[in-house]
């Protein structure tokens, strides 16, 4: 049998991706903190599921946004906006 099912597609630049997940709080808490622990220790980002991974070289600042909704059905939002790292080098001054 060959391990072609198994593979996991890269999600690459050039392509739009969008997956949204309704998690019990727990496990959106331990998301959160992995993602985090990648900021802090690391220029890179890796998301995973079962059929995808998403490598992201990241860049400074991060930008994070909060959003509170207090009117009738109370809702918090959180928004983190992660910029990829540039790839371009600056000119030569002759």
């Amino acid at each position: 049998m060959s391990d072609d099912a198994d593979e996991k597609t890269t999600v690459r630049t050039g392509r739009n991706f969008e997956q949204t997940y309704r998690l019990a709080a727990e496990e959106a808490g331990e998301f959160l903190i992995a993602v985090g622990e990648q900021l802090r220790d690391s220029d890179e980002i890796t998301l995973t599921d079962e059929e995808w991974e998403l490598p992201f070289a990241f860049g400074d600042p991060v930008n994070v946004e909060i959003d509170f909704d207090g009117m009738d059905d109370p809702e918090l939002e959180l928004e983190v906006e992660i910029p990829g790292q540039p790839d371009d080098t600056a000119p030569q001054v002759e």
